[in-house]
């Protein structure tokens, strides 16, 4: 056993589970074959974005401030990091603090869901005839496999209802439009039925052929759309078109694909499914990993709501300790659970997970015991592959209300990204109304201090 090849590639156990061998991972082979994988200089980099929708409280989050009234009542705890302090409500996290590089000195001028939701997905606010991409749109593109069988960026959960332009592929055009599953999360979260089946909820609809259409029908079908296409296509070959025929390539790709069995979260052992946490965020969590693992660029998912918590998710005006403490005990065991897990595959070191939502919260508590919006000094988190962790860059004031050290922007932070998976902040797409736009606004500027 001890003579298993060091050199064998992924697809090739792959093959040899196929053919009856899985039964070798207990003896060791499954974690020399994740760091021959981890090793691979090709591999390209990949990244899971956390996003929290309606704007985590830093300060029951990564910027505690107990002792001091704007703190309330939360307390801090220890990481395994020495001198690194986070909430009570982040027990997993806190132990895995050596993996993150947490950004206390987010500071931005938007302050509005709509507008702060564009502004940090995209690294512009809204408004003016320039269709802008969504942050995944633009890694896709970038990072994206030419025989990939499944779409570049897949958004799990989103609530898309108040600034949908930030899930838009914009002027990239639809081929590098996010795949949408699992979208009515909030409807789930406050079904008075619970046991929800998560893993069927987060697979892709209509994917199987109608009863009546045999898979030579469909290929007659889908052929004839082609010649069609063909035809509009010699008389208009605008920019337009050929995204929209390329769309339904890929949509007919992945129809097609064994890949899509990455959707099947029944193929995942029950207890590792549970440590994930039985809900939608964690379940996405697990599917993130798995279309990580099928080499998907970019995978975001979305933690909108969970029962007892405002609709809005982390827009916590009211009562905001108890609603940030439910919230956290659904984050917590699920991204703790995504790192461990992408690290015994031999992923972590190549994908980037990025935890963020449109602002913070106000350090002052209102009469309500909440928090509102707040946008002058907030947090943020880098984990995983890119990043080299144990380390805060950034610090707030006593009191929270103001950036005392390291101000970061958001062209900031999104520089940070694009550098971390080797992307070219610089590099220049053509826009929608023909001017050249470049991934990151001239300005921002990679935060080199937590780059590995």
């Amino acid at each position: 056993m001890n003579d298993f090849p060091r050199d064998i590639s992924r697809r090739q156990w792959l093959k040899l589970a196929g053919a009856g061998f899985a039964g070798f991972t207990a003896s060791g082979w499954l974690d020399r074959l994740a760091a021959v994988a981890a090793d691979n200089p090709q591999r390209k980099r990949s990244c899971i974005l956390l996003w929290m929708n309606g704007g985590p409280s830093q300060m029951e989050t990564f910027d505690v401030k107990e002792g001091h009234k704007n703190g309330g009542p939360v307390k801090e705890i220890q990481t395994n990091v020495p001198g690194i302090r986070i909430s009570e409500f982040l027990p997993k996290l806190a132990r895995q603090a050596d993996r993150l590089a947490i950004l206390r000195s987010m500071s931005t001028k938007e302050a509005d869901h709509t507008r702060a939701t564009y502004l940090l997905r995209t690294g512009r606010a809204p408004g003016g005839p320039i269709q802008y991409p969504t942050l995944g749109s633009l890694i896709a593109k970038e990072l994206e496999r030419p025989d990939a069988e499944l779409p570049g960026c897949v958004a799990i959960a989103p609530y898309r209802f108040l600034s949908p332009g930030a899930w838009s592929s914009g002027f990239l055009g639809p081929q590098y439009a996010p795949l949408i599953v699992g979208e009515n999360a909030i409807a789930q979260a406050f079904n008075p039925q619970g046991n929800q089946d998560y893993g069927k909820n987060l697979k892709v609809q209509d994917l199987d052929l109608p009863a009546d259409v045999d898979l030579a029908r469909s290929r007659a079908r889908v052929g004839l759309l082609e010649e069609m296409e063909k035809d509009f296509l010699k008389d208009r070959p605008e920019l337009p078109s050929l995204s929209h025929r390329a769309a339904y390539q890929r949509a007919v790709v992945m129809m097609r694909s064994r890949a899509v069995k990455a959707f099947d979260l029944d193929e995942e052992p029950k207890e590792l499914r549970n440590a994930y946490g039985n809900n939608m965020f964690g379940q996405g969590c697990l599917l993130a990993r798995r279309l990580i693992e099928r080499g998907v660029p970019f995978v975001e998912v979305n933690l909108s709501a969970v029962p007892g918590v405002a609709a809005l998710g982390w827009d916590t005006h009211v009562n905001n300790h108890d609603g940030v403490k439910k919230l956290c005990e659904v984050l917590d065991p699920a991204w703790a659970t995504l790192m461990d897990d992408l690290k015994k595959r031999g992923l972590l070191d190549s994908t980037l997970i990025v935890w963020m939502g449109e602002f913070g919260r106000t350090p002052r508590i209102n009469g309500n015991n909440g928090r509102d919006h707040w946008a002058i000094s907030w947090s943020t988190v880098l984990a995983g592959g890119g990043i080299k962790g144990g380390q805060v860059v950034g610090q707030t004031s006593k009191d929270g209300l103001a950036v005392e050290k390291r101000p970061i922007s958001v062209n900031d932070l999104l520089a940070t990204v694009c550098t971390a998976l080797g992307i070219n902040i610089e590099k220049q797409n053509q826009s929608n109304v023909g001017r050249p736009i470049r991934l990151v606004e001239p300005g921002g500027k990679a935060i080199k201090e937590v780059l590995a």
